[in-house]
């Protein structure tokens, strides 16, 4: 199983407080997320993640095709990092780690993601035809959003 890297830093002009009370909240995950992956909360959410909590939704993540993905946040360490992993969904292994780091001028925030494809031969080349940009256009879409919400610190 060939397990793939995406590493993604931001610098925001905001306390690390402010950061995790954003990022905490569930319900920010459709402000973050394209609109074009049809994002669509399936639980019900809590005021606030805790460890062993699990969100499922429905999105489109490629071709227009409607997936059902579950994931658990099972790391939680406020007001620093948290790891969501997904449980059912369309990759193989998916483990993203957030990290929060106070900085000069605000906070770094950090995304480190593992990820693996299904189908072997078939998953490396849909990866490398469509997976890899769709991943980075994500991180684009919410590193936009978070710098019209919060002010831009630069890009670390």
């Amino acid at each position: 199983m060939k397990v793939y890297r995406l590493e993604r830093k931001q610098t925001l002009p905001i306390s690390i407080e402010r950061a995790w009370d954003y990022f905490s909240d569930p319900s920010n995950l459709s402000e973050i997320t394209p609109p074009d992956l049809g994002f669509q909360v399936l639980s019900d959410l809590p005021d606030r993640m805790f460890p062993g909590m699990v969100i499922s939704y429905h999105l489109r993540p490629l071709l227009g095709i409607r997936v059902r993905w579950v994931t658990e946040i099972t790391h939680v360490d406020e007001p620093y990092s948290f790891v969501d992993e997904q449980r059912f969904g369309p990759y193989r292994f998916w483990h993203h780690r957030h990290t929060f780091e106070e900085v000069d001028g605000g906070v770094l925030m950090t995304d480190v993601v593992h990820y693996a494809m299904r189908f072997r031969l078939i998953g490396r080349m849909a990866r490398r035809l469509m997976v890899r940009e769709r991943l980075e256009g994500i991180f684009d879409f919410r590193h936009t959003v978070l710098s019209n919400r919060f002010g831009e610190a630069g890009v670390a």
